[in-house]
Order: structure tokens, then sequence, then C-alpha cells
């Protein structure tokens, strides 16, 4: 802005002077013109060029910012009667035009004098048989000509120098508004750590940058999310590996190595630990990889889907397997990723429910959820358990069954990925898990 208003003030200037230069010449000329006139309107009755400059200085007025003298044989012989701006009558100047007319031609031209810029014009008074020989000099100050274009050009600067100070305070302060939040987020993230990003940052306005400011807080909410969930799964594993690992290396510090059996009973319990260890380091991988995958939604038909997962359950052993209500539609959903947890249930449910007991798998759509679940008739689940088996590493606390404790876990992992959830409900005789997936938008 400052070099804008630099240029604009600096060409306006010089415009204006170039035009102050012009009026000069042009009052001058008018000065040249009114003297002709005179001298023409009263040819034959002046006798000398004395007279002839006594004529032209009594009618013909000094300009404005102006000065004129008549000179007679190289010397000043007449000055006007009114007040003139300067005098010229004791000056160099008489002599150098005295000398530039000598030829007999008119001459305009600048010059200095007392200081001061003056701009001139100077023209051979002559009477044809007269003895001597005459000059009208006229001349301007080009100074105080320039005098209004000055002060305009000085109140030009001062007022852009105060516009160029608003704009300065107001640009810092605007600036200084818009960038508080900038600022405070460089300020959060340099205070936030590796172990701790509990910290958010104050939403103000409704502009780009809060929405920045909100977006930056939703990662810092996905960042203390995963880093909680990372402590917790590294607590878990901790815990869960501790118990095989101490248990292979008690047996390991106590066998008899002289004693066949007590080498293979040994062997085959490392075994069998190290194979729970390798279930839950896969059920780990996979939970991981669930919650890093993007489901790949696509309109599916819920009827069909259940006829499948009713199929391939079937092959479980030791139930018998049944479609019991079958829903009609079509709902967004990933077909595999639901398939895997839909399964799972199947599995889980073989797991607790008795031997030969029938576990049914059904559908429907209700509410604007579609409904999967798996209905088995075990134990079911004790009151005030119906979340915590949800949790990684959850296992029933009766014993009845082994696992890696991951399997529900991941079947959460998958609704949620859908935009739905999974519940359990235990009506008493048996348990009834369900996958309820929205049927209308994907996650």
């Amino acid at each position: 802005m400052t070099v804008g208003l630099g240029v604009t003030g600096s060409v306006s200037y010089l415009v204006q002077r170039d035009q102050v230069a012009r009026d000069i010449d042009a009052e001058l000329q008018r000065q040249v013109d009114a003297a002709r006139g005179v001298v023409e309107a009263e040819a034959g009755e002046v006798e000398t060029a004395h007279e002839a400059l006594a004529r032209i200085l009594a009618v013909v007025p000094a300009p404005q910012n102006g000065s004129i003298l008549g000179i007679v044989d190289g010397r000043p012989a007449l000055v006007p009667g009114t007040a003139v701006a300067f005098s010229l009558e004791d000056s160099a100047l008489v002599t150098r035009v005295v000398r530039e007319v000598a030829d007999g031609s008119a001459r305009i031209g600048t010059a200095v004098l007392d200081g001061a810029e003056i701009r001139y014009v100077a023209v051979p008074v002559l009477v044809d048989t007269a003895p001597d020989v005459g000059v009208y000099l006229v001349a301007v100050d080009v100074g105080r000509e320039l005098e209004p274009t000055n002060r305009a050009f000085t109140i030009f600067t001062v007022v852009a120098g105060a516009t160029l100070f608003a704009v300065a305070l107001a640009g810092w302060l605007v600036a200084g508004r818009l960038l508080r939040p900038v600022r405070r987020l460089r300020e959060t993230a340099d205070r936030i750590t590796a172990s701790d990003v509990r910290e958010r940052i104050p939403v103000e306005g409704n502009d780009d940058i809060s929405r920045l400011t909100e977006t930056v807080n939703e990662m810092l909410d996905r960042l203390d999310t995963a880093l909680r969930n990372q402590r917790e799964l590294l607590d878990d594993v901790r815990h869960e590996l501790r118990t095989p690992l101490t248990v292979i290396r008690g047996h390991l510090e106590l066998v008899d190595a002289a004693d066949p059996a007590d080498v293979r009973a040994t062997v085959e319990l490392a075994i069998d630990e190290l194979q729970r260890m390798a279930g839950l380091v896969d059920g780990l991988a996979t939970l991981a990889e669930m919650r890093a995958t993007v489901p790949d939604v696509q309109d599916t038909d819920l009827g069909q889907l259940t006829r499948d997962i009713a199929a391939l359950a079937n092959v479980i052993p030791g139930h018998s397997w049944s479609a019991t209500e079958i829903g009609e539609g079509t709902v967004p959903m990933d077909r595999a990723l639901i398939t895997q947890a839909w399964l799972q249930l199947a599995d889980n449910a073989a797991k607790y429910a008795p031997a030969g007991t029938p576990i049914e798998i059904g559908s429907r759509i209700a509410d604007g959820n579609a409904e999967l679940w798996v209905r088995d008739y075990g134990p079911g689940i004790r009151p005030g358990q119906e979340r915590r088996i949800f949790e990684r590493f959850a296992r029933s606390t009766d014993g009845s069954a082994r696992g890696s404790g991951l399997g529900l876990a991941i079947v959460e992992g998958i609704a949620h990925a859908h935009g739905g959830n999974a519940r359990v409900e235990s009506p008493g005789d048996g348990a009834r898990f369900v996958i309820d997936i929205p049927t209308e938008g994907a996650a």
C-alpha cells in the first residue's frame, strides 16, 4: 500500500507540475499577444520604442505571481504602475535578455533570480525610424505558481501517512485476531507430548480458522483415543502373556530331563501355551488390521446374506443350526467384514452353548437398522457383564470356554466401522448377540 500511494502521489504531483509549467508558458504567450495588440493599435501614434513600451505597460497588467519591465537601449527604463510579485530592475537577467534578443527575435527561458526559479519571455520592441531599441520583459515566479500544487501534495502526504497508519493498525488488529487461533495451535502443539494429548484449543467464531481449529481438535481426539487404546492394549497384552510365559518357565525349570514321561508332558504343556499365545497374537493382529480398514460399503441383499451365513455356520459341529428369521431388503455394508463378525458370533455361541443344543441365526430390518443376530441356549450372560464381554481379553467368568478374549471386541469394531454397534440380550435361557447396522448411509 505504501508503494501504491507513493507511486500515485508522485505521478499526480508530476502531472500537476507539468500542467503548471504549461499554464505559465500560456500566460507568457498571452502577455506577448497583448503587447503586440497594443503596438498594432497604436501604430503611427508612437515614434520611439520608449513610447511603445510605455503604452504596453500602461495597458497590459503584470501576470499574477509575476513582473514586467520595459528595457530601452539595454537599461531598465519602465516599470508598471501596479504592484508586482518581484522586481526585475536590479538583476543580471536584464543583461542576459538584452543579449539574447540582440538578433531581433523573441526569447523564452528559465532563470534563477534571488534563489527563485522564474520563467520569462523577452520580446524586442522596434519602431521604424526610431533611434532607440526596446525590450518587453515578462517573468513569472515558478515557485509561487507551484505553491497550490505543493500544498496539495503536502496534504496528500499527510493524509496518506495517516491512512497507512490506520490501515497498519487495523491490519495488525485483524491479523492478530485471525492468527490468534494459529498461535494457540502452535503453542498447544508445543505443549503436547507423545504421552499427553488431552489439551484442546478453544474454538472462537465461525470462519476458516475456527474450522481448522475444530479439525485439529478432532485430530487430537483421535490421537488421544489411539494412544489410550495403545496403552490399554499393551497393558492387556502384558497381562495376558505373563501367565503362559510363567507357566512355561516354571515347568521348564522343574522338568526332570531323565524322566521321558515328564519331558513329554512338559513339551505338550509348553506347546499348548505357545499355541494359545499364537492365537492371542493373531487376534491382536486381526483387531489392529480391522481398526485400520475402511469398510468397502456396498448395497447387500440381507436375505441372501442371512441364508449364506446359516449355511456356513451349519458346518460347525456339536449343534443344530437354523435360520429362524430372515429379513428382506438391501443394506449398505461391507459383506466380507459383516460375514466375519457374524460367523464370530456363531463360533462364540458354539463354544459356550452345551453340546447338542440348537443355535438360531436370523436378521430383520426395524427402526432404520438391520439387526443381525445369533441366539443360543447356553448359560447366558450374568447381569452387569453385558458391556464388559465386548472389551479386549474379556472372557466368561465361569471358565466354561477358552480363547483369546478378542472375538467380541473384533465384532464390535466391525459394527462401529459401519456406524452401528454390537450388543447382547440375555433373557435367562441363553443369550442373543446382535449386530445393529444403519440401513441408510454408511460410516
